[in-house]
């Protein structure tokens, strides 16, 4: 019997202004932290394996507070993962999809059931304050409801024409199995689809977490297998990932890579995925989001007040530590003093402190990201004028001020390298052409924003501004599971679209079946 699903409606974000609410999410903090301190092993197969060498998860906003820790996955953990997974897989392909999609919409309910959980622990292990971990949570649920009802149409015979005296038929064949290498920024949402959408299309998947966020991923395999996934389809791995990360990309039984992370990584596992390793019998499926540079243009015509307030909702939000975060202000001269006014003004009312505590501007994840913030901070008083923000703070936890340099040349390191912290660059536009030119300079191709009220303009950025999402007149960041498809091109990754209505295209292959009678 096929499945049958409500039509796709995105979940509801949680109201933190509701005294009931609050409270709610406070109880939810205080059961995740009876949970400090566990140690979390790997999940291969029916096996939970215990290892020497562990991870550590560091609260961001306390580091010297270990939240957890979680197994440390080696090489010979890695091969019998994919040997594990293999197994699995020939009998999992076998599934019908609507059996496979029941499981998606079975832990979309669980994980609704205990969003709050969810949401909270992001806020221990990741720093993210009440609203920013709370739209994570409604992500994840997001993608397993997507992709539940996207696998559907990839469950009958693909589009052919007939032929007189034939049956011709044209099956979507999941690849097999594959490596999720996912990021810490959005450690529930980015994990849960990056696995959900080959797994549902018949695929198994050995998920490795970032190192920082390991603990909420352990919560959703855990989850998934409560929603009653086969054991071996999908593996938690965490490990760092220089050992079993590149073991994996380069390993020839490695069907397909997905990734979202930096521009440096996502380069070098493109190149060596596509070296045809001895015994390799595919060329790897590689889907990568590699990050931004991103810019909002604001010219003459455009409400400044609304437009100020999206700048520093994109810039700001959970630090900045979003591959889709404004780093660029690119504004017309004739506006630039008074919306760059309004700017620092609306910029120096957020507070700066813990998830939770539920500040504005929360901690950056860990020292690296510290450091790299606080160069970034010197390079800015060196390219540009200092206009608020401008120190780091690492005592307690890994804080940083939203940061806002003016008069910065396009060319300057702070307006061109992904700083991933709340960190500004201003850039004076002659005009809109001028600006429009600005913002696509950049290797990058992630997202972008324009403040105008003339329809001429916003045509041409429809048609000119080269990235993979654009919003006009609202902020850049936010996209959402089945109505912003969300993926960018150029240095930006593969455009692949998280989110949308070919997605699952990348974990399946065709093949065509003609039977003359």
């Amino acid at each position: 019997m096929t499945l049958k699903l409500s039509p796709y409606r995105n979940e509801p974000l949680t109201d933190f202004s509701v005294p009931a609410n609050r409270q709610a999410y406070q109880d939810a903090l205080q059961k995740m932290r009876a949970t400090v301190g566990r140690t979390y092993p790997l999940v291969i197969g029916g096996r939970r394996i215990e290892t020497d060498d562990t991870i550590a998860s560091v609260n961001p906003a306390r580091k010297d507070e270990v939240i957890g820790y979680t197994a440390k996955a080696n090489r010979e953990h890695a091969e019998l993962a994919l040997e594990v997974g293999w197994k699995a897989w020939e009998d999992w392909r076998t599934w019908d999809m609507d059996a496979r999609a029941r499981i998606l919409v079975k832990a979309a309910a669980l994980m609704r059931r205990r969003k709050h959980e969810f949401s909270a622990m992001m806020t221990l292990e990741a720093g993210k304050n009440f609203a920013e971990a709370d739209a994570d949570t409604a992500e994840a649920i997001d993608f397993l409801e997507y992709y539940a009802r996207q696998s559907l149409k990839y469950a009958g015979a693909g589009e052919t024409y007939d032929f007189p005296g034939e049956e011709n038929r044209l099956h979507h064949i999941p690849l097999g199995v594959g490596v999720s290498i996912s990021p810490w920024n959005f450690p529930l949402a980015i994990f849960t689809g990056m696995l959900a959408a080959p797994i549902v299309v018949g695929n198994c998947v050995i998920a490795k977490p970032a190192e920082d966020t390991g603990i909420i991923a352990a919560m959703v395999v855990d989850l998934m297998h409560e929603a009653g996934l086969p054991e071996g389809v999908l593996t938690y791995l965490p490990g760092l990932g220089e050992e079993v990360g590149d073991y994996l990309v380069k390993h020839a039984r490695t069907r397909f890579v997905t990734f979202t992370g930096s521009r440096q990584v996502g380069l070098m596992i493109n190149e060596n995925a596509a070296k045809v390793q001895p015994g390799q019998r595919w060329i790897k499926r590689v889907v990568l989001e590699m990050g931004g540079k991103d810019a909002l243009i604001v010219d003459e015509t455009a409400d400044l007040d609304e437009a100020a307030a999206a700048a520093v909702a994109s810039a700001f939000g959970f630090a900045g530590q979003k591959c889709s975060a404004m780093s660029r202000l690119i504004v017309v001269d004739s506006v630039h003093d008074e919306l760059v006014r309004l700017v620092v003004e609306k910029t120096e009312k957020l507070t700066v402190g813990s998830g939770e505590q539920d500040c504005n501007v929360t901690p950056l994840v860990n020292d690296e990201s510290f450091e790299k913030v606080t160069r970034y901070m010197e390079y800015g008083r060196q390219e540009g004028k200092l206009l608020t923000g401008g120190s780091t703070d690492g005592s307690v936890g890994h804080f940083a001020q939203p940061t806002i340099f003016d008069d910065v040349q396009p060319g300057a390191r702070v307006a061109q390298d992904e700083i991933f912290g709340p960190v500004v660059a201003v850039i004076r536009a002659q005009d809109f052409d001028d600006a429009l030119r600005i913002a696509n300079n950049t290797e990058y191709g992630l997202t972008g924003g324009v403040f105008t009220k003339k329809r001429e303009r916003i045509e041409r950025a429809r048609r000119d501004f080269q990235v993979g999402n654009l919003y006009v007149n609202r902020k850049i960041t936010g996209a959402l599971v089945g109505v912003q498809p969300f993926g960018g091109f150029n240095m930006s990754g593969t455009d692949s679209k998280a989110g949308g209505p070919n997605y699952l295209e990348y974990f399946l292959q065709l093949k065509t079946v003609a039977e003359r009678f």
